[in-house]
Formats: C-alpha cells, structure tokens, sequence
C-alpha cells in the first residue's frame, strides 16, 4: 500500500488534490481512499490530506503516520513539514532541495508548480497541476486516470477543466526531466 500526504493551506486545495489523486488511482483499476485532517481551520491555516493507493482493498481507517510520499503544496510549509516520509517529497517551489531545510530522508523533488499555474490557468492553481508531478515522478497514477478523475470530480467548471488538464500535462513533462 502506498501512502500519500498533501500538505497546503485552508482553500489551496490539499483536500481536492487527495480526493482527485484517490479518484484517479480507482479509474487505473487501484482500490483508494481519500480524507482530509483538519479542526477549525480557517482560510490559509496549514491543511494536510492524505491519500491511500493499493492493489487490495484498503481496511485501514486511521491517519497517515508514515507517508510514502508528501506533496507540499505552499513552500512556505517546508520547513515545518515533521511527518515522517520514506521515499519522496514533491515540493512546489523554484528553489533547490537544499534550500528548504526539510530534515528527512526521503528524496525531494521541487518542481515550480506556480510558475505553470500562471501561465497556463491564469492563477496560481496549484493542487490539480501538482498531481502531474506525481504521477510523472512515481508512476503511481497514469495521466489518462488524471484526466477522467478530473472531468469526474471538476465537470461543472467549464473551462476550468481544460485549463486544469493542460496544467497537469505541462507539470507532467517538466517533471519526468
């Protein structure tokens, strides 16, 4: 079983990132489960979501105390980032893995989430393009499960979702590199 934990801030999307994520792995045959851990948080308050991929059914029904990935969402988040990852940790950011002063072993990949966002959505959108890093960088999902989960899960957004696909192939390339 694979682990995942989406690390944001209240309204960036860590929550949708998970469900999309989950969602994605069922439409590639894989049984998943997706839930949020959150209190009272308001806009902006540090948000972490998990994810669980499998290719058994998933009994466990507790929070992820040993990830096997993290995907952080707000570098801002990074250096606070304590949860124990085991392989890799996709971070969004321009700067390199040493700048961010995350204490782990696992590999950290940085890949400039935003910078896409902007350009290809207009805003910085970044928790649907960041799963076109994972799945590049793991192969733990496939792009086509992203797209469906994506027209699944965002199909009344109109425009949204093509821009939100567009993003994801874009993240995708530059992460395989």
């Amino acid at each position: 079983m694979k682990q995942i934990i989406v690390l944001g801030r209240g309204g960036q999307g860590a929550v949708t990132s998970s469900q999309i994520l989950a969602v994605a792995a069922f439409k590639d045959g894989m049984h998943s489960q997706a839930f949020p851990n959150f209190g009272v948080e308001r806009m902006g308050a540090p948000v972490k979501s998990y994810c669980r991929i499998d290719t058994k059914p998933i009994t466990v029904r507790e929070q992820v105390y040993e990830a096997d990935y993290a995907i952080i969402l707000d570098p801002t988040l990074a250096k606070s980032f304590d949860e124990k990852v085991n392989d890799l940790i996709i971070v969004n950011t321009n700067k390199k893995p040493e700048e961010l002063g995350l204490n782990t072993k696992a590999k950290i990949k940085c890949v400039d989430i935003t910078n896409i966002a902007l350009k290809v959505i207009g805003k910085p959108f970044v928790n649907i393009a960041a799963l076109g890093a994972f799945s590049a960088i793991t192969k733990q999902v496939s792009l086509k499960g992203l797209e469906e989960a994506i027209k699944q899960q965002m199909g009344s957004k109109g425009t949204m979702v093509e821009k939100n696909l567009a993003a994801i192939i874009e993240v995708h390339a530059i992460s395989k590199k």
